[in-house]
């Protein structure tokens, strides 16, 4: 088995790539060991230490490791974790049950947040994808869109300008409804 990693736009994390399925279906974030215990492979890859956040896509795993920790030091190991996992044969997730969808959002908005989820869906998330990250739709409320930053985008030094010179732009540019874009936390 051969895992490429590729650098993301955030220095703090790498994306792996197992050259096998990830998740079948949507994201999965972890931003700490104990937000792994459905994830037997986040088990595996906060087992190895001196890591900050685990995060799937489909055929992607990003980890941010901690401040005081070189990546000279832990992705050998990371390494060695997900390439275990995989002659494991076990699950990704148990169960399998995957967030990373947008938050549902009812009232007189729905046609404006159609079109929001809809932008995102095709022009925000597969280039976000592509820097081992994602982000959600988490609400819209006055004309602000609250969006949900996560994997190599969340802490990445470019994410505001990501945000607001890329999303807020193109959401502005064909919904007039959208006046900014600001970031929430899960």
């Amino acid at each position: 088995m051969f895992i490429q990693t590729e650098s993301t736009p955030n220095p703090a994390t790498l994306k792996f790539l197992p050259g096998q399925t990830v998740l079948d279906l949507g994201t999965a974030d972890f931003p700490s060991a104990e937000a792994a215990a459905k994830s037997p492979l986040a088990r595996r890859i906060f087992a190895v230490g001196g890591v900050s956040g685990v995060f799937f896509g489909a055929d992607f795993v990003t980890v941010t490791k901690a401040e005081a920790v070189e990546w000279d030091h832990v992705k050998p190991a990371i390494l060695g974790a997900i390439m275990e996992h995989y002659q494991s044969g076990a699950a990704t997730i148990d169960g399998e049950s995957t967030g990373g969808g947008h938050k549902e959002h009812t009232g007189e908005d729905g046609d404006i947040v159609r079109q929001i989820k809809e932008l995102l869906d095709t022009r925000v998330r597969p280039a976000v994808a592509q820097d081992g990250g994602d982000i959600t739709f988490h609400g819209f409320d006055r004309g602000v869109v609250y969006l949900h930053m996560q994997g190599a985008c969340a802490g990445c030094p470019s994410s505001t300008l990501t945000l607001k010179m890329g999303i807020e732009n193109l959401l502005r540019h064909y919904i007039p409804e959208v006046l900014e874009v600001r970031p929430v936390a899960a």
